[in-house]
């Protein structure tokens, strides 16, 4: 089976003014169908770039970028929103939830865009957002929520359309440790179900919670290692009664 993502020597170069910044330099990589993949560098290595290339929200200067196995740099705008709505999910740092809008609605926005009935928007809403434990929580708006749930409710808009792959951009930034674990175990759970995740990340205990880790340095790729990642599960703070661990989708932040 061939990779779902493909970077050849991809090169990202900003004009800013009368000089240019390179973001991104000569990066190659392949993540296969189902990987979890960390990508970690300190601020300006290039880890939003890369990022928002895998999206395909933006394009590279050079190289070539193949999405299962298509050219992406041939796709039409109509395309890449297609491909967007339909083959990615998107989950940041901020929620960037609509602030007037309940969580059921929130989740339900991708298939308004996808053109999905009223009847089977709201079933596949209420699926996902009770599968990340907030069944209980169709109807409160974001100010109603805490940090944690409004990521969950993100979570779920991005799970909605069966994404092959989710993208992550420091999902944890904004949440406490207990919290953060809460998420990465649904984060977990997604992968295991046979999701592509690519998460960025600057904190190291939260990279070890996937598969693989790419460093990247001043735009370029300074180490790609993979190693038996740790469950969130397991971590300090997860046990409930009689050091029992509970179920993370059953759970309120």
């Amino acid at each position: 089976m061939p990779p779902l993502i493909q970077l050849e020597h991809v090169t990202k170069i900003y004009p800013m003014g009368d000089v240019t910044v390179s973001a991104l330099l000569e990066a190659s990589l392949t993540i296969d169908e189902g990987e979890f993949v960390a990508i970690m560098g300190a601020s300006g290595s290039g880890k939003s770039t890369l990022m928002n290339i895998i999206g395909c929200l933006d394009g590279p200067t050079t190289g070539r970028y193949l999405l299962g196995r298509h050219p992406v740099s041939e796709f039409d705008r109509n395309t890449l929103a297609q491909v967007r709505n339909r083959m990615l999910g998107f989950v940041f740092q901020n929620f960037n939830l609509l602030p007037r809008t309940s969580a059921l609605e929130q989740v339900e926005l991708p298939m308004l865009y996808a053109g999905a009935p009223a009847a089977e928007r709201h079933r596949r809403a209420t699926a996902a957002l009770t599968r990340v434990g907030l069944g209980d929580r169709l109807h409160h708006r974001p100010n109603q929520l805490s940090g944690g749930q409004q990521q969950r409710v993100a979570l779920a808009r991005a799970m909605v359309m069966n994404p092959r792959l989710i993208l992550a951009d420091e999902p944890t930034g904004n949440l406490d440790s207990r919290t953060s674990m809460e998420v990465m175990a649904l984060f977990q759970e997604l992968g295991r179900a046979g999701i592509t995740i690519v998460l960025v990340t600057h904190e190291a205990d939260i990279a070890e919670l996937a598969a693989r880790c790419i460093v990247l340095k001043d735009g370029r790729i300074l180490s790609d290692s993979s190693r038996v990642p740790r469950r969130a599960e397991s971590f300090p703070g997860r046990e409930g009664p009689e050091g029992q661990t509970q179920p993370v989708a059953g759970r309120r932040l």
